[in-house]
């Protein structure tokens, strides 16, 4: 697995492992297969494990610790922190400076670490100013705690304004074949500023894998049940786009997610995707998307076919959360 290069110096492998399925959203889990799928992806060269606060309200960050003990400096950590959850399920996105400084301490413990590679804010908080919240994050930095920041689903102001309080390391958002909105202003900025970038989705939830094809396929826990994208004429109309990944990835002699990867991977060496999985089998296939070549006319007619905005319904149900 090659390696490619972050904001302030930060290497990482050029493909990371989102965790979360592991333990939240996705439906049902599997501990055993997990670690195992961690472990193999650390045999693969992919280093990059990324993990969060409220991603099965820490059981996540438990999970990844126990799968690198003893291995912590073989691998890259992310984990990002978002808020409290409200008594009726809901949450509260907070970024207090006290509320900073609460959270690393939570994360590290149960990580088992001393300190983790990046951190981001998962979700901006529209109540704090956002250069008390870096401002905080910088702390960490000073104490250790933390290497690099970061920011999740942030736009290209609110980076701006972060990134004159401290450094930022990078920006995680949503981004594949059927999410292109970072492109432009956001993207744009954290080149400007040099900001590396992270792919969360890069696969479309599974659905641009051919991973499922109906909300009906998936388990009633699964959150991609509800989700607007997967639901409806939505569905009518992205399942088309799904067929037409599936035709051109067979044309390209590759899968569909491998098709999907490889193009993430070609919007610059900036970019870092971070498919997640929970499964060592896809986690091999999504690895060999690094050996996949796409041609300039490749590059082109998938441009053509997955324009901007092609994607029917929005990415969340509530997308209230989302600094635009």
């Amino acid at each position: 697995m090659e390696r490619r290069t972050l904001g302030q110096g930060l290497e990482v492998s050029e493909q990371g492992l989102g965790c979360m399925g592991m333990s939240a959203f996705y439906g049902a889990t599997d501990e055993a297969e997990s670690i195992a799928t961690i472990h193999r992806a650390i045999e693969l060269g992919i280093t990059f494990l990324d993990t969060a606060q409220i991603y099965g309200q820490g059981a996540n960050e438990e999970l990844v610790g126990r799968a690198v003990a003893g291995r912590r400096d073989e691998v890259e950590i992310a984990t990002k922190f978002m808020g409290t959850v409200n008594p009726d399920g809901t949450r509260r996105i907070v970024g207090t400076s006290a509320f900073v400084h609460e959270s690393i301490d939570g994360s590290l413990a149960r990580l088992g670490v001393d300190h983790v590679d990046l951190y981001y804010q998962h979700r901006v908080d529209p109540d704090t100013p956002i250069e008390e919240t870096v401002g905080a994050m910088a702390e960490l930095v000073a104490a250790g705690k933390v290497r690099h920041l970061g920011l999740s689903e942030a736009s290209a102001e609110t980076i701006r304004r972060a990134h004159a309080v401290h450094p930022l390391t990078a920006l995680q958002s949503e981004y594949s074949l059927w999410t292109r909105d970072p492109e432009g202003g956001v993207l744009d900025t954290c080149r400007e500023l040099g900001i590396g970038f992270v792919a969360y989705s890069p696969l479309g939830r599974g659905f641009l894998a051919g991973r499922f094809a109906s909300p009906d396929e998936l388990r009633d826990d699964d959150f991609r049940r509800t989700n607007p994208r997967f639901t409806g004429e939505n569905l009518a109309r992205n399942l088309r786009l799904a067929d037409r990944a599936r035709e051109l990835a067979a044309a390209t002699s590759v899968t569909p997610a491998q098709l999907a990867l490889a193009w993430v991977l070609s919007r610059g060496r900036d970019v870092v995707p971070i498919p997640g999985t929970k499964r060592r089998t896809y986690l091999d296939e999504n690895a060999g998307a690094g050996s996949v070549e796409l041609t300039a006319d490749d590059l082109a007619l998938l441009d053509e076919e997955f324009p901007r905005g092609v994607a029917a319904g929005e990415r969340y149900a509530d997308m209230s959360a989302i600094d635009r």
